[in-house]
C-alpha cells in the first residue's frame, strides 16, 4: 500500500460517522441497561423493608432486560437488512432489462448534486463501467459499508452493553445500606448516566454537555416515575 494510500485511510478513519453502527447500539443499551435496571430497584425499594426482593428484581431486570435487548436489536437490525437485500435484487433486475433508464436516472442524481449535465453523464456512464450494480447501490440506494445493517454486531453489542449497565445498579443493590435505597439508587444511576452520556459524546464527536443535560433529564422523569409507582402502591414486600 502507497504511502499516500495509507494516508487517506487515517484521515477517513478519523471521522466518527465510522462508529455509528455499533455506537448506537453499545449507547442504548447501557443507557438502558442503567435505566431499567435502577428504575426496577428503585420502584421495589421503595416498597420494600429488606433487600432480597430489591436485588432479585434487579438481577432479573438485568437479565431478562439483556437478552431481549440483543434478540430485539438482532430482529430489528435484520429486517433493515431484508430491506436492503431486497432493494439489492431489484436493482439488479433493473440494471438488466432497463440499463438506459438506470444510468439516466444516475446522471440525474449527479447533476441534482452539482454537475453540469455533460459532466454527470460522463460520470455516470465511467462509472457504471466501473461497477454499475455497486455504484447504484451507493448513490441511488444511499447504502454503503458504514451504513450497511450489521444484526449480530449490533445484537452483541447491545446485550454486552445492557449488561454493563445493569450490573452497577445491582452492585448499589447488593452493597449499600438499605435506608434510603432508593435514593442511593437514583444518586448512583444518575453519576453512571453522566459518565456514559460524556463518553459516548466524546467517542461520537459531539456535544458532552447537551448530551449529559438529555439523559439527565430523561432519567430522572423515568426514575422518578418508577419511584412513585412504589410509594403509591406502597406494598409491603418481605
Amino acid at each position: 500500500m502507497s504511502e499516500a494510500k495509507k494516508n487517506i485511510d487515517n484521515y477517513l478513519d478519523n471521522h466518527y460517522i465510522h462508529r455509528s453502527n455499533w455506537l448506537r447500539a453499545a449507547v442504548l443499551g447501557a443507557n438502558d441497561g442503567i435505566l431499567s435496571t435502577a428504575s426496577l430497584a428503585i420502584g421495589v425499594a421503595a416498597a420494600s423493608e429488606v433487600r432480597d426482593p430489591i436485588v432479585l428484581a434487579t438481577l432479573a431486570g438485568l437479565v431478562a432486560g439483556a437478552l431481549s435487548m440483543a434478540a430485539g436489536e438482532y430482529v430489528s437490525v435484520s429486517s433493515q437488512t431484508d430491506v436492503e437485500k431486497a432493494d439489492i435484487e431489484r436493482e439488479k433486475i433493473e440494471l438488466t432489462e432497463t440499463p438506459e433508464i438506470e444510468l439516466q436516472l444516475l446522471a440525474e442524481i449527479y447533476e441534482k448534486r452539482g454537475l453540469k449535465k455533460e459532466t454527470a453523464i460522463t460520470v455516470a456512464k465511467e462509472l457504471t463501467e466501473h461497477d454499475a450494480l455497486g455504484t447504484h447501490m451507493r448513490d441511488e440506494l444511499g447504502l454503503n459499508e458504514i451504513s450497511k445493517a450489521k444484526p449480530l454486531q449490533a445484537a452483541f453489542a447491545s446485550g454486552a452493553a445492557f449488561t454493563v449497565g445493569g450490573i452497577l445498579p445491582l452492585i448499589v443493590t447488593l452493597f449499600l445500606p438499605l435506608k434510603s435505597m432508593e435514593y442511593s439508587l437514583y444518586g448512583f444511576a444518575l453519576f453512571f448516566l453522566i459518565i456514559l452520556g460524556a463518553l459516548a459524546a466524546k467517542t461520537g464527536g459531539s456535544s458532552i454537555s447537551k448530551a449529559i443535560i438529555r439523559i439527565t433529564f430523561w432519567g430522572t422523569v423515568a426514575m422518578g416515575l418508577t419511584a412513585m409507582v412504589g410509594y403509591l402502591f406502597n406494598v409491603n414486600i418481605g
